[in-house]
């Protein structure tokens, strides 16, 4: 697309092929990169299809939502920063606003005089949906007996060391055993880059103030900032890498839900549209109950903005100087590392979300049954989601 094209693009059109992507976006970057080669490229061609998978390829290497960041790279491309913001906007508010009212699911439930129970089939669907993404995810960045082992490597860390700090600890270390494993030369080659500052000043910033008031208030408001702040930083991937994450600190280190409520409400953002890191406004508003319902929404709502706002923050800051940045060889090389650890996050996060969730037949019957249904294709999410609800009311 030439500069004439670009300035004959209607914003209001983009906006609203941002809109279709976000409708037809279930189950995951990899579906959703699905989508936006349909309506971004095929239909609209506002990238090529070679633009796209250079996206994802730097998407794959910066901390945050990785579809997030290429449908917000491609509105940067088409109308720059103020385009990008909006494209975000329209991406995952309408989701985000969602979860936070699903963040009510309990009140709701006791207004109705219903038991949580009727929930009680999401959890082990949310762990199909989690193995069936480990598999695919597996076959995909598994290429060899390298990738394989830096796979087994990444699962078996993050299983025994249940710590918030491990994750990019075992991704980094990923990245160099692939540099090293290459055994090439001159990967580090100099180019010259002209990179806006502000960005990664306020993506410090942002961090590092965020850390000083959790140290000194004791404010959950604060806390909540502070915590999905961080997983926005700390995780490569898309949603189901965060979730092992967000389970340990959340769930079995502050106790802020149980891991019931937790299981239901990743459950329930597998059938809706948009972002898997939207479910940081239920989790967020789950973790503020106790005072107001007021409260409860600014803990959902600052959640939501506080996991997305780093990778949208990175991406504004090296978008514009990608064409130089790509030329970098050893960005390149250390992917392949960097997702096979990625691999074994996603896969050790199933084994442990089955362990906490229990292995009756019930729940094995569920997550065995979505599974099947997700490889074969034949019901889209949603449904899975609609028929496990249903179940959870009459069986």
């Amino acid at each position: 697309m030439d500069q004439k094209d670009v300035k004959r693009i209607k914003w209001g059109s983009f906006l609203k092929d941002v809109f279709i992507c976000s409708l037809g976006a279930y189950g995951g970057p990899e579906a959703h990169y699905g989508v936006f080669t349909d309506q971004m490229v095929t239909k609209k061609k506002y990238i090529t299809e070679e633009e796209l998978v250079e996206l994802i390829a730097l998407t794959g290497i910066l901390p945050g939502p990785s579809s997030t960041q290429t449908l917000v790279a491609i509105g940067y491309k088409v109308g720059g920063p103020l385009l990008a913001l909006l494209t975000m906007l329209v991406w995952s508010v309408p989701v985000l606003l969602l979860m936070t009212a699903l963040s009510f699911s309990g009140e709701f439930l006791e207004a109705m005089n219903l038991s949580e129970d009727v929930f009680r089939y999401v959890g082990p669907m949310a762990v199909g949906f989690i193995v069936v993404a480990a598999y695919r995810i597996g076959t995909k960045v598994v290429k060899d007996r390298f990738t394989l082992i830096l796979l087994i490597f990444g699962a078996a860390v993050t299983y025994f060391v249940r710590a918030p700090w491990i994750y990019p600890v075992v991704l980094i270390a990923g990245g160099v055993a692939a540099i090293k494993a290459s055994g090439e030369k001159s990967l580090w080659n100099h180019v010259k880059l002209n990179p806006q500052w502000v960005y990664i000043i306020a993506f410090s910033a942002f961090a590092a103030g965020s850390i000083a008031l959790h140290i000194f208030m004791d404010n959950r408001i604060v806390n909540l900032f502070e915590s999905f702040y961080r997983y926005g930083y700390l995780v490569i991937g898309g949603g189901q890498v965060v979730v092992p994450l967000m389970y340990s600190e959340l769930v079995e280190i502050n106790q802020y839900m149980t891991s019931k409520e937790f299981l239901t409400g990743f459950g329930l953002v597998q059938g809706l549209p948009g972002p898997m890191f939207s479910f940081s406004a239920y989790a967020g508003g789950m973790a503020a109950r106790g005072g107001s319902a007021l409260t409860q929404i600014t803990g959902a709502m600052v959640s939501g903005i506080a996991i997305f706002l780093p990778g949208l923050l990175l991406i504004y800051f090296v978008y514009p100087i990608w064409e130089k940045l790509k030329q970098i060889r050893g960005i390149k090389v250390s992917l392949k590392g960097i997702t096979a650890v990625a691999g074994g996050l996603i896969t050790v996060s199933a084994i442990i979300l089955m362990q906490k969730n229990g292995f009756s037949v019930e729940n094995i019957l569920v997550t065995a049954v979505t599974a099947l249904l997700l490889m074969t294709k034949k019901i889209p999410a949603p449904f899975i989601v609609i028929i496990v609800l249903e179940a959870g009311f009459w069986v």
